[in-house]
């Protein structure tokens, strides 16, 4: 395989949200300065948010909430377990944040003079209509603009470390094989989370809530580089519309619908959370349904228009071929595949109020960062945030170059292996065993038991990968790397279940041999960092306080 090497001040892994945003923000505060972008797929179209968005999720609306109404809200929401400062230098940019797309042409409806400011928190309003279904195209163009190197189809699989430091990545080009060698000054990590990793219902590989690029690589490359992850015992999934992965719960809830359960019960008159309806869901009483029936034409028009045009649409072709007229039928919701996220999850890479990591050089945002909950809004921010602190990291290092040849030849002993092993085994069927097992033991209800005989099927499911697995291809070699990151993440994630011995978020984290919160011993973070026998350590951490409180209202939180 062909070998290239390229230098950069700032190196960014991944194109989406928080990827183009970074990329915007590097370009802004020094044209000058040379920025490189791995992207796995096409960078116009990747991330999460492949198109357009109907809601900025948090934004603190002056007049209307603040960013310390947001922090306390948010704690609710992660039931403690957050660190402030990220938290809340978030939501006190939202605004402005808003206001800059808006600026940009992307389109914040307002109705009689006034934004359109939804409930979906515990307590507060922050998330504010959007109606773009170009929103990530529009990104993408001011990037375009700029001489940022985009490098598409090409999936980072190391970090190169120097004097303590990350000093740039290697990557692969995932049509050619070619491998590219980046030296950076700095790097942002905007990976995602990983997405695919539990088995969804229907057994398709593909067919995840989230990006199904995303595999956790970032997670694995921090975590070797010797970054320290947090969350990864929050193995959360969400319920959404059932068979095709899109959302839909509060398009409608805040329109006007009704959600019930098969009994027929209604569950919107109070506040539903996702964790209430799954709770219903495990009690036999799913599956939960949308009825719409009851508003208007012009209400039920306008909820099409959001989902069939900004959120989703193939949503539409889907509904048409099972018959699904919003006026006359119920919308089936269901439970998604578990899987590991910073965005609408905790998981993610520790980094503080600049969006440092633990390690230097190396800054993170989006869904592989531990930003609680952070959604777009945080993706958007932090990716802002990962610019401004690498550029002015890179003016204190002189050479950004790196010695590569260690993770090259590791690199190349793997690929070799696969060339040269004597299996019979599809790298399909292999990841759909992994996932599968990551169903029966990895994802909630968890047990002692079941955790530790997780870690064991893993463990040898990794050393099979290489010793089991056929490749015809450049593309099965892109998955054998995919499937490392999913099961070493599986490998993190029952460690630190084990670790949390108590229930907490509902089901997300649910262990009937420890079926209470226990909030005097695990009212933390736990930390999960590679140790010095290359073996995860594990740390138990006070979540970071920045909000001052009377006596009382630090009872109440």
């Amino acid at each position: 395989m062909k070998v290239y090497t390229i230098d950069t001040d700032i190196l960014i892994i991944g194109g989406g949200s928080a990827g183009v945003m970074a990329a915007i923000r590097a370009k802004e505060l020094n044209p000058a300065q040379r920025v490189v972008v791995f992207e796995k797929g096409q960078m116009k179209y990747s991330g999460c948010i492949p198109r357009g968005m109907d809601a900025l999720n948090i934004v603190t609306v002056p007049g209307i909430n603040s960013p310390e109404d947001y922090v306390e809200d948010t704690i609710i929401g992660c039931e403690g377990i957050i660190d402030e400062g990220p938290s809340y230098v978030m939501a006190q940019r939202s605004w402005d944040l808003m206001k800059k797309l808006e600026s940009w042409g992307v389109c914040f409806p307002k109705y009689n003079g006034e934004y359109e400011v939804l409930k979906a928190h515990a307590k507060g309003r922050y998330t504010l209509t959007m109606k773009e279904p170009d929103l990530k195209t529009k990104l993408y163009e001011r990037v375009a603009n700029t001489d940022t190197i985009v490098l598409n189809r090409t999936m980072a699989l190391e970090f190169i470390v120097e004097d303590g430091r990350v000093a740039g990545a290697i990557g692969m080009n995932i049509r050619t094989g070619e491998l590219i060698i980046c030296n950076a000054k700095a790097v942002i990590l905007t990976a995602g989370g990983a997405a695919r990793f539990g088995l969804p219902g229907n057994g398709y590989l593909y067919g995840v809530y989230d990006c199904p690029a995303n595999t956790g690589d970032g997670y694995m490359m921090a975590y070797k580089a010797g970054a320290e992850l947090s969350g990864l015992e929050y193995t959360l999934h969400y319920y959404i519309i059932k068979d095709i992965s899109s959302p839909l719960l509060y398009i409608t809830l805040t329109r006007g619908a009704h959600l019930l359960n098969a009994l027929d019960e209604r569950l919107d008159l109070g506040h539903p959370s996702i964790k209430s309806i799954i709770a219903e869901h495990q009690k036999g009483f799913g599956y939960v349904r949308i009825r719409m029936s009851h508003l208007s034409e012009e209400q039920i028009r306008g909820i099409e228009d959001i989902l069939f045009t900004t959120e989703k649409p193939a949503c539409e072709r889907f509904f048409k071929g099972r018959g699904v007229n919003f006026r006359s039928k119920d919308i089936e919701l269901g439970p998604t595949e578990t899987y590991l996220c910073g965005g609408h999850g905790i998981t993610g890479v520790v980094v503080n109020e600049q969006a440092a990591a633990s390690i230097p050089g190396l800054y993170c945002g989006g869904d592989v960062a531990n930003v609680g909950r952070g959604h777009l809004s945080g993706a958007f921010v932090f990716g802002e945030i990962a610019a401004e602190s690498a550029t002015a990291y890179v003016a204190t290092i002189k050479d950004g170059k790196a010695d590569a040849t260690g993770y090259l030849e590791e690199i190349t002993r793997k690929i070799e292996g696969l060339q040269n092993n004597r299996g019979n085994i599809t790298i399909e069927e292999f990841e759909y065993k992994v996932r599968r097992q990551i169903n029966e033991f990895i994802a909630p209800p968890k047990n002692e038991y079941k955790l530790k005989r997780g870690i064991e099927v893993m463990t040898g499911m990794k050393k099979e990968l290489y010793e089991k697995v056929k490749i015809g291809r450049i593309h099965d070699l892109v998955k054998v790397f995919e499937v490392e990151s999913i099961i070493s993440c599986a490998i993190l994630s029952a460690h630190a279940s084990l670790e949390r011995k108590e229930s907490r978020w509902g089901f997300w984290h649910y262990r009937p041999d420890y079926p209470n919160k226990d909030d005097k011993n695990f009212l933390k973070h736990v930390i999960v960092k590679k140790g010095s026998n290359q073996e995860p350590e594990l740390v138990l951490r006070a979540p970071q306080k920045v909000l001052k409180r009377s006596a009382d209202a630090e009872r109440r939180v």
